[in-house]
């Protein structure tokens, strides 16, 4: 089984290189001016374009609105549009009929409860990305380096493409494939030397445990 790999939250030409040349198929862009990763227009464009053809450029949003949407699309070349915030499974679906991009939505876990959400999603994404619901009290979405228990997800299907997201690290994405299933995989923090820095060496040893499951 080939996994797809996202790096999610790089800011400059270099990191989009590091996750290519280590055989990552996707980047994330992220569009949140709370997020350390967040990025200018302008900026995003620079490290979309450094990344080779067959790359997903994925952009990462959080309640965004139309007008944010149609000056992201304008301005960025964007292969997939992540829903990161509150969006409702209705939003969802205008905005993936509005836009004509993809959509993923994210959906935050903490315990079982939460996935009857993910099904309700899956009925309106093209791809969901399941992640450890961020802390009541946090700023961030996602991005805080926290896991969730993944034995919730052990022996499940679902109609649509999905990522496994959170706290996921070079020392541990091997073990979360493996009891997961997983078919694709989305890192941030776990590749940064410091808080919206990303490291070349460890995104080459996150890929390369990715390929070790």
């Amino acid at each position: 089984m080939s996994i797809r790999i996202k790096i999610c939250g790089l800011r400059t030409p270099d990191d989009a290189r590091a996750a290519a040349v280590n055989g990552a198929t996707d980047i994330g862009l992220v569009f949140f001016p709370k997020s350390p990763r967040h990025l200018s227009f302008a900026a995003a464009a620079a490290v979309a374009a450094a990344a080779p053809p067959g790359i997903r450029r994925v952009a990462l949003t959080v309640d965004p609105t139309d007008d944010d949407l149609t000056a992201l699309l304008q301005a960025v070349p964007v292969d997939l549009l992540q829903l990161h915030g509150h969006e409702s499974t209705a939003r969802v679906a205008a905005i993936r009929a509005a836009h004509g991009v993809p959509v993923m939505k994210a959906v935050g876990i903490a315990s079982v409860a939460d996935l009857d959400a993910l099904s309700a999603y899956m009925a309106v994404s093209d791809a969901v990305l399941v992640d450890a619901k961020p802390p009541a009290d946090g700023d961030l979405p996602g991005g805080n380096g926290l896991s969730f228990d993944w034995r919730l997800l052990v022996g499940r299907t679902w109609p649509v493409p999905w990522m496994l997201a959170g706290g996921l690290r070079p020392d541990n994405v091997a073990e979360a494939i493996r009891l997961t299933g997983a078919p694709g995989v989305d890192v941030s923090s776990g590749v940064e030397s410091a808080q919206g820095v990303k490291d070349a060496t460890l995104i080459a040893d996150f890929c390369a445990a990715v390929r070790s499951a």
